[in-house]
């Protein structure tokens, strides 16, 4: 995959860079494998705006991705790798030998004509799937499940990977993203390699409306706006807000720790700070 840069024919375009998708070898996705995704624009069902700056983007529909790998010991071709608006990451479109076709989130390195299978005793090779148990230490993996049979919810966007780095007593020690160390069972899936599309952090999208077609609205700084909206807000001139940074209902943010305690904090055996 690779970045291009844009002759700088506007200001906009001066500093805007995308992609040159020569990875992608289908232009519309699966009828059957799409359904349509409505659009909430941040509010929820009594229309109100639970989740600020969101509205508006391109029309989109849902890519029905398998996260579960769960047809086991079926061998799966590689027919075509497709661009989702949904992710980050790109999607590769399996066919089985009963003729099934499925999505998987494409890792790097995977084209068009290999195989891949989910088994036990698959081969250790990008896009097979396989228990913890069966994963050599050291080895790439993505699409990790934190219980077996619930399917993938750890590794999944542009560019991420996990390591194994110990296995003991029925848990395996993953080394996430995030380089928190956790501790997940042995026998549920992961995949193996890296997710593609690896440069993804690199472009810049230079444009405002650029931010609009994915369906991010504008947002107005706190310090600038009146006392009676903002805790940080008023003061004669420019202000750096006077105050610890909060959000409109004066919760603190911007480093306070937030997250409640649960019940799978015994799992974590490092923190990523």
């Amino acid at each position: 995959m690779g970045i291009k840069k844009y002759k700088p024919t506007s200001p906009g375009r001066r500093w805007g860079s995308g992609y040159t998708f020569e990875e992608i070898t289908k232009d519309f996705p699966e009828k059957r494998l799409t359904v349509a995704l409505k659009r909430t624009g941040g509010r929820n069902v009594y229309g109100r705006i639970t989740s600020r700056h969101r509205g508006g983007g391109h029309k989109r529909k849902w890519r029905i991705i398998d996260f579960r790998r769960n047809k086991c010991d079926v061998p799966a071709k590689v027919i075509a790798i497709e661009y989702d608006p949904n992710r980050s990451a790109r999607i590769a479109l399996l066919e089985y030998r009963d003729a099934e076709r499925r999505y998987i989130i494409c890792p790097d390195d995977l084209k068009v004509g290999d195989e891949v299978m989910s088994s036990e005793n698959a081969e250790i090779k990008a896009g097979n799937a396989l228990p913890l148990e069966k994963i050599p230490l050291g080895i790439p993996i993505y699409n990790i499940e934190f219980k077996r049979g619930q399917g993938a919810k750890i590794a999944r966007s542009a560019g991420s990977l996990a390591v194994v780095v110990a296995k003991e007593k029925g848990f395996a020690h993953i080394r996430m993203p995030s380089s928190e160390i956790r501790l997940i069972r042995l026998d549920c899936f992961a995949c193996i390699g890296q997710v593609g599309n690896i440069e993804h952090d690199s472009i810049s999208i230079g444009k405002a409306g650029r931010s609009r077609h994915l369906g991010v609205r504008p947002y107005s700084r706190g310090v600038v706006k009146n006392p009676v909206d903002h805790p940080m807000g008023g003061g004669e001139g420019k202000s750096s807000g006077g105050r610890h940074p909060t959000t409109p209902w004066g919760k603190p943010t911007k480093g306070l720790k937030t997250r409640k305690p649960k019940n799978s904090d015994k799992y974590i055996l490092k923190r990523r700070k």
